[in-house]
């Protein structure tokens, strides 16, 4: 990776208090998106305290962290750099108490010097979030601080409002980063770029040339060790009010005054706000046949493994334009596509039997895996005698501009967001507590879940949602490989 460049990162050394230190988070991504922007230049000085429920003293964090990086960092760790790192680890466990986390936040301030910042993490359950912020001010570490938040932020409109207030209780709002780690992705932030930067696009990014949108997020996974997580909040509020919602902002939303983070906040919560509430008969739930089996899940459970559901923005933009979004565990592929179908031709000059219209509308397909691709299919002559038509596409891959090794991951780009005060990517309190508001009548007359076989697309009724359209996955066509020589 190259020199990082001047400005990327906070100005000042950062202490990072980790509440939740040893658990699976913390593990896969956070210990080491930390490792890599400390060791890598993005942060002038880095010192992390660990807090967890275990009895660990900082020689078991430590050793706890070196394992996570080597089991889940997608980098090579060099010795010296993990030297480093390690020296810069403690741990205060939750027993200890506030003085304990004082002491332990005052040492490394100490050993970074003056002008250091804190940004607290709390990796936990939402239920153990207001605790976490409540031992926060009585260790006195408000000042001068920032707060990462996870998700599901409350589970409805009164949860997310009582944790709102609560919040604020300690923290100002602009001390509250509420994460989403889809808008963390390069190709999230990509379709700020492909429609504010071109003439192409924005002119046809409204009700009189699409047709529909779909938002299609299917997962492969199970639930793991996550079943009684899962039973409290299901595939909705787990993934379409934070994640999917979040996306179709940054699809929807006009374009912001200047690329600044108050101006876009704005514009998302703007399509938030002329979202029409969720309509219980457009959506359908689904629930993978041996769910119920699982450990820690209820024999008789109704929760949702499984949600597709058609939205309405009701404003000049979108009026008359389905969104349909769709994500579900144990299914036949794990995807993340933003697809855009257009308008067909009012009129047809070609003959019957031309294959025109045949497979479907011209679509724009954003791929929002970490290595981000971009499709726009469109017919075209069969080459040869007479007039057959074909689909055809253009395709562009990240891998194509020789800077794919420069992408940094979604919790690495948030957290260095973070450290930097940049809101962009971030949930305001308004924005959260209105999607809760238009999920009301979800939430309270919930259709009945429907059984789909594990490996699968879902029930079967997810066709008569999209009807008289088709779901874009599973694929007509496959991305074509970017990379043919494996180099």
């Amino acid at each position: 990776m190259g020199k990082v460049a001047p400005g990327v990162g906070p100005k000042y050394p950062q202490v990072v208090v980790l509440v939740g230190a040893t658990g699976d988070l913390s593990r896969r991504k956070l210990l080491p998106g930390l490792f890599h922007l400390a060791t890598a230049g993005f942060i002038p000085g880095c010192r992390i305290v660990g807090v967890s429920l275990d009895a660990l003293d900082a020689d078991g964090f430590r050793a706890l962290a070196r394992e996570a990086l080597d089991h889940f960092s997608s980098r090579r760790i060099a010795e010296a750099n993990w030297a480093s790192f390690a020296e810069g680890l403690d741990y205060v466990p939750l027993a200890a108490g506030a003085a304990a986390l004082a002491a332990a936040v005052a040492r490394a301030e100490e050993a970074l010097g003056p002008g250091t910042e804190r940004v607290h993490y709390l990796s936990v359950p939402p239920n153990a979030a207001l605790r976490a912020v409540r031992l926060l001010g009585e260790a006195g570490l408000v000042e001068r601080s920032r707060i990462i938040m996870e998700k599901p932020f409350g589970t409805d409109l009164a949860s997310a409002q009582v944790l709102n207030a609560k919040l604020h209780e300690v923290f100002a709002e602009q001390q509250i980063f509420r994460i989403d780690h889809f808008l963390g992705k390069e190709p999230a932030q990509n379709i700020l770029a492909f429609r504010f930067a071109n003439g192409l696009f924005e002119p046809i990014w409204n009700r009189n040339f699409i047709d529909h949108v779909q938002i299609d997020v299917p997962e492969t996974l199970s639930l793991g060790q996550r079943a009684g997580f899962y039973e409290q909040t299901g595939a909705y509020r787990d993934m379409v009010v934070t994640h999917l919602f979040q996306i179709l902002g940054f699809m929807a939303m006009e374009p912001p005054t200047e690329l600044a983070p108050a101006p876009i906040s704005e514009e998302k919560n703007k399509v938030f706000r002329s979202m029409l509430p969720i309509d219980p008969r457009c959506v359908v739930r689904g629930q993978y046949t041996g769910y119920r089996n699982e450990e820690g899940v209820d024999p008789e459970s109704d929760t949702e493994t499984f949600i597709a559901l058609k939205c309405l923005i009701d404003n000049w933009r979108w009026a008359g334009v389905p969104f349909y979004l769709r994500t579900g565990k144990r299914m036949a592929e794990g995807q993340r596509i933003i697809s855009i179908a257009f308008k067909e031709p009012p009129k047809s000059m070609f003959p019957a039997g031309s294959g025109v219209g045949a497979q479907g509308p011209d679509h724009l397909t954003f791929d929002l895996a970490d290595a981000s691709k971009v499709s726009l299919s469109f017919y075209g002559k069969r080459p040869g005698p007479g007039m057959k038509l074909d689909k055809l596409s253009l395709q562009f891959a990240m891998r194509d501009t020789g800077r794919v090794g420069e992408v940094l991951e979604a919790y690495e780009r948030l957290v260095l967001d973070a450290m930097r005060g940049d809101h962009t990517l971030f949930t305001t309190a308004e924005g959260i507590e209105r999607l809760w508001q238009v999920s009301i009548p979800l939430l309270e007359a919930p259709p009945p879940v429907r059984l789909y076989e594990p490996g699968s697309w879902g029930p079967k009724s997810v066709h008569q949602l999209v009807a008289p359209h088709a779901w874009r996955l599973p694929f007509e066509r496959a991305w074509r490989n970017p990379n043919p020589e494996g180099s």
